[in-house]
C-alpha cells in the first residue's frame, strides 16, 4: 500500500512515456512539478501504467483517499480533435467509450466511480485527444500533444485554485 494518508487533492498522471501520445500524462506532471513549488498536502505523482494500485488502495483503506483526485491521461476519442484539452468525470464517459478511455483500461473507469462514491473524494479527468499511438516502442509527444501539456498544467492550477484556495497555495520558484 502507498502512504498517501493526509493528502487534501492527489494529481497522477497516467500513460506511458515510451508509447508516443500515451505519455501526455506523465508529460504534465514532469511540467508541474519543474514550474512550480505544492504543499505537502498535495501529491504530484506520475503513476504511469500504475494507477489501478494507487485507486485499490483508496477502495481498501478509505481514509487514505483524498479529498480531491485529478487525474491526467491520453484518450482517443474519434469525435475530438488531435491536442483538444478537455475535463470529464467518471460518470460522463460513454458506456461505449469506456474500452476507449485508456486510465490503463477497464476496470479503472468504475474503481473511479466507487472512490467518488465510497470515499466522498471528487473525481477529475482531464483528459488530451492523441494524435497517434505507436505500435511500437516510440518515446516523444507529437506536436499537438506538447501544446496539450502546457494547457493541461494550466488547468491543473486552475482547478487547484478552484477546489483549495486556502490550502493549495500554489507558488512559483
Amino acid at each position: 500500500m502507498h502512504n498517501l494518508a493526509g493528502q487534501a487533492v492527489s494529481v497522477f498522471g497516467c500513460g506511458n512515456m515510451f508509447i508516443g501520445d500515451d505519455g501526455f500524462g506523465p508529460a504534465v506532471i514532469e511540467d508541474l512539478q519543474s514550474g512550480h513549488d505544492f504543499p505537502d498536502n498535495i501529491l504530484i505523482e506520475d503513476v504511469g501504467t500504475g494507477i489501478r494500485e494507487y485507486l485499490f488502495d483508496f477502495i481498501l483503506a478509505p481514509d487514505t483517499a483524498p479529498r480531491q483526485l485529478i487525474i491526467l491521461d491520453a484518450v482517443d476519442f474519434k469525435d475530438r480533435t488531435p491536442g483538444e484539452v478537455f475535463t470529464i468525470t467518471p460518470d460522463t464517459i460513454p458506456v461505449e467509450k469506456i474500452h476507449d478511455f485508456s486510465l490503463h483500461q477497464f476496470p479503472t473507469v468504475n474503481l473511479l466511480q466507487e472512490i467518488a462514491e465510497n470515499t466522498g473524494a471528487a473525481v477529475h479527468i482531464i483528459a488530451a485527444q492523441v494524435e497517434h499511438i505507436p505500435d511500437e516502442i516510440a518515446p516523444g509527444l507529437t506536436p499537438s500533444m506538447q501544446k496539450a501539456v502546457k494547457e493541461a498544467s494550466e488547468k491543473v492550477r486552475e482547478l487547484l485554485s478552484i477546489i483549495c484556495p486556502q490550502t493549495c497555495e500554489v507558488t512559483q520558484p
